[in-house]
């Protein structure tokens, strides 16, 4: 297949260890569009070539239950004479335009592979191909750990925390849970086979236009790639 016969804008979501930091960069280098990573306070943005990384990163880590108490805390304490911090629901909506403008830039063009950010929610199921990656816990721990080159101890201190914060984030900015199947055209369980593999069923995936995704479903190829791509119902 060439690449202009594919979807050519895609969305990952990806719990922790399910291998979104691996799979997102090679589909945008397989398609040959840009690539977003999660979101971000640090350099970077569109094409951005730093590492990926399965942990938090520091807009997350700033929208934990902690951390997001504390602001509300220091929202009703004065900041100085005249002077207070912005409502958590300012500093929310500032990280949402933050977090939007290069996933609704991508989406005006119409190519382009994001990695978290609710990129899925934001643009809606009508607009790019939106993929989930997740997968049982202690699966994802071992993988988190190969992928990190950590121990299992630690890769579960960062599962857990990173899970936390990314359902936190996604529900706090969205008001949704970001597990939820029906956000997304495709929901792979990426520790049961090499991540390798998993690339390659999304851009077989991509093959085939929104309509033509939706109309296997309930044709005889669903059988076949129903149990492979765990489509979204």
């Amino acid at each position: 297949m060439t690449t202009s016969e594919v979807v050519r804008l895609v969305t990952v979501s990806a719990s922790y260890g399910a291998g979104g930091s691996v799979v997102a960069p090679e589909l945008a280098r397989r398609l040959g569009v840009p690539f977003v990573q999660r979101a971000t306070n640090s350099a970077g943005g569109v094409g951005a070539a730093g590492p990926c990384a399965e942990p938090l990163t520091t807009d997350e880590a700033s929208l934990t239950p902690a951390r997001w108490l504390l602001a509300c805390l220091s929202s009703a304490m004065p900041a100085g004479p005249t002077q207070s911090p912005l409502p958590v629901q300012h500093q929310d909506a500032d990280l949402r335009r933050h977090c939007e403008a290069d996933i609704l830039r991508l989406g005006a063009a119409g190519q382009g592979v994001i990695l978290g950010r609710g990129a899925a929610v934001v643009l809606g199921k009508d607009r790019g191909f939106h993929v989930r990656l997740d997968g049982p816990p202690e699966a994802r721990t071992a993988q988190g750990a190969a992928i990190e080159g950590i121990g299992l101890d630690q890769a579960r201190r960062h599962r857990d925390a990173a899970d936390r914060a990314r359902d936190t984030y996604v529900n706090r900015l969205y008001r949704v849970d970001p597990a939820d199947a029906r956000l997304y055209h495709l929901v792979i369980d990426s520790t049961a086979m090499p991540l390798a593999s998993v690339t390659e069923l999304i851009m077989r995936a991509l093959a085939t236009s929104p309509g033509q995704a939706e109309a296997a479903r309930y044709s005889g190829a669903a059988g076949q790639l129903g149990p492979l791509f765990g489509l979204g119902r």
